[in-house]
């Protein structure tokens, strides 16, 4: 493999040197991959409507925050025919004066909706299992999320984010889907608990856990060498591998995880958000994986906090539609609002210094016009 973006053979992490001592490699080609078409913002076609349901709210069993919609079959609801397709709810949603009739409404297109998003974001095959799947990334996320942020006493947040960017970057370079980077970042936040690894492993557990998620997202794989000439040959193939196999062991072989990337996806395609929103929120969402102290939350909280400060900073004009189809995707209730409030706090203080910080990868990946060059927003500076 080409080791472009190279300019000399010393380790590319210098992470026990002073911040104005170390080096800033890859930067140069930091938008150089496209964004994953998939990805991409989707026009929501119509298809048929499913029959009603009756809805009950019911809180989950693990927490008081997260509340997922349960459901179960009306005996007296009656299918439609075969071959009548209805014609879509959501464009006339906002004509509507009555609260009843809106109320009787939202559980059934809501789960029409999240069935059509699921399935344009090519995250499903088969739409029959679209609404089970959702529910089952809602009531599993818990595990994904962390009691408390602290890290070993050896390492720092400062320490953790010049890793998180390096990785950015080297996943930048190898083209990887965006979906790679999210799960690489939860593995290395699970393994920086749960082993006990020196400071000058860390570039090599950073480059584990990102060859573990591309062996779980990615069709074709870098060999194991070109992952250690990325590295300047500072480990061996050996002390990779044993790494590999250390990190392995400690997750008990658990690589499963639900992205809030595909929760931002979701909620967007529900809401009919534009593409500049998207890209907006996407950039945020991953500035919150530089940020130690995001770990704590779960990842639909910061999907729908990043979607909402997108539109908070962008002030699009609204339209009836629009705004009919906010208000269904907010139907979804990802957490309380002071937990809310606080990662939009988060999101936009990261943002708003992100040009002026030493870990830039992420501004400069997201500021280029294939991304509309959303990082550059002067709302930004004003968000916090």
């Amino acid at each position: 493999m080409a080791r472009t973006g190279f300019c000399d053979s010393k380790a590319l992490l210098d992470l026990h040197k002073k911040a104005d001592e170390r080096r800033a490699p890859l930067r140069t080609w930091a938008n150089a991959c496209g964004p994953i078409d998939r990805c991409q913002p989707v026009e929501v076609e119509e298809s048929k409507m499913e029959p009603e349901r009756r809805w009950e709210r019911r809180p989950s069993a693990h927490t008081s925050e997260v509340i997922i919609m349960g459901f179960h079959e009306d005996s007296r609801t009656c299918k439609a025919a075969d071959g009548c397709v209805e014609a879509p709810v959501l464009p006339y949603l906002h004509s509507m004066q009555g609260l009843h009739s809106l109320h009787t409404l939202v559980p059934s297109l809501l789960r029409h909706e999240v069935e059509i998003a699921l399935e344009n974001l090519d995250l499903i095959w088969d739409r029959t299992y679209a609404w089970d799947m959702f529910l089952d990334m809602m009531r599993t996320q818990m595990q994904y999320s962390f009691p408390n942020a602290d890290l070993p006493r050896q390492f720092t947040d400062a320490t953790r984010a010049i890793l998180v960017e390096w990785i950015i970057q080297v996943h930048e370079l190898l083209q990887f889907q965006e979906e790679t980077l999210y799960l690489a970042i939860h593995l290395l936040n699970h393994s920086l608990r749960q082993l006990k690894v020196s400071v000058a492993n860390l570039q090599l557990l950073g480059m584990v856990c990102l060859f573990l998620a591309a062996k779980k997202e990615e069709s074709l794989l870098p060999e194991v060498s070109a992952l250690c000439s990325l590295m300047d040959h500072a480990y061996t193939k050996h002390q990779f591998l044993r790494m590999e196999r250390k990190v392995l062991c400690a997750l008990k072989f658990d690589l499963s995880f639900s992205p809030p990337l595909h929760f931002l996806l979701l909620f967007a395609s529900v809401a009919r958000c534009s593409a500049t929103v998207v890209w907006m929120a996407r950039y945020l969402l991953e500035l919150s994986l530089l940020e130690a102290q995001c770990v704590v939350f779960l990842p639909v909280q910061l999907a729908g906090a990043a979607l909402w400060l997108a539109r908070h900073v962008l002030q699009e004009c609204p339209t009836p539609e629009g705004e009919a189809a906010w208000c269904l995707a907010s139907s979804i209730h990802v957490g309380s609002e002071p937990t809310l409030l606080r990662i939009m706090h988060i999101l936009a203080t990261a943002a708003a210094k992100a040009s002026s910080q030493e870990t830039c990868a992420t501004f400069i990946k997201y500021s280029s016009s294939k991304t509309l060059q959303v990082s550059r927003h002067p709302g930004l500076n004003n968000a916090a």
